[in-house]
């Protein structure tokens, strides 16, 4: 059994892997194990508004892979996980938060003998998830943007209220979970590529998914052939980057 690597090691080791070795398997319950970590990564207002499919299945990898237009990456996969964004689901993610709350607060407890903490967390969940979330047809978009825009006259303000604003940062969330999935997967010495290149459409109708669902990602699982890792590693210099105030 391979010695588990650590943050920085599996950081380094992590590649986008085209081509996976076919005669090696990997066990599933250690991707769901990595998939389970990927739940627990930093997601916007704790709204969790995502979803992960699995698939295991070779006869699924087999049409997807068609979907993803037969990238290597795909076709060799042992398995692929989808990340989903589900950014639909607000109402029922602000619902299960303050369920929590009931659990952590104690429930039905009067205004009066809430704590602050507890009165702002359930304003939070209760008032102003829906007024970030909630839109019709982004008409209420563009309402909530113009009232931000002259209240920010006056102080700082959450200027991100659109529903295209929204939709990012959903995406964005879902995307930490993704990377978080890949740098758990390389702990354990498995191999990943993040693949956006695909007819997520078509996708989503082989997995059955709402048309509200949107795909982030998929990201296809396996051991690595030595050709499957193009080349050596080039980044941007750091110091390009790197900006220190």
């Amino acid at each position: 059994m391979t010695q588990q690597k650590t943050v920085s090691e599996a950081i380094n080791y992590r590649r986008s892997v085209r081509i996976y070795d076919e005669n090696k398997t990997i066990d599933s319950s250690i991707v769901k194990k990595c998939i389970e970590q990927a739940s627990l990564a930093p997601t916007s207002s704790n709204m969790q508004l995502w979803e992960f499919y699995h698939i295991t299945s070779k006869e699924v990898i087999t049409k997807i892979a068609p979907l993803c237009f037969n990238q290597n990456a795909a076709k060799t996969a042992q398995e692929l996980v989808v990340f989903v964004v589900r950014k639909d689901l607000w109402r029922k993610r602000a619902k299960a938060n303050l369920d929590f709350m009931d659990e952590a607060f104690g429930k039905n407890t009067p205004k009066s003998k809430q704590s602050s903490r507890e009165k702002v967390a359930r304003n939070y969940y209760g008032k102003l998830i829906p007024f970030v979330y909630f839109d019709f047809f982004g008409i209420l978009g563009i309402f909530k943007y113009l009232l931000t825009l002259i209240t920010g006259l006056f102080k700082p303000i959450y200027r991100e209220v659109k529903n295209s604003d929204m939709r990012i940062v959903a995406h964005k969330t879902c995307g930490l979970a993704a990377q978080t999935f890949m740098l758990s997967m390389a702990s354990e010495g498995y191999d990943t590529c993040p693949m956006e290149g695909s007819d997520t459409w078509r996708i989503k109708r082989v997995l059955g998914l709402p048309v509200s669902a949107e795909i982030n990602m998929i990201v296809s699982c396996g051991i690595r052939k030595p050709e499957g890792v193009y080349g050596k590693r080039f980044r941007i210099p750091f110091d390009e980057v790197y900006k220190k105030i």
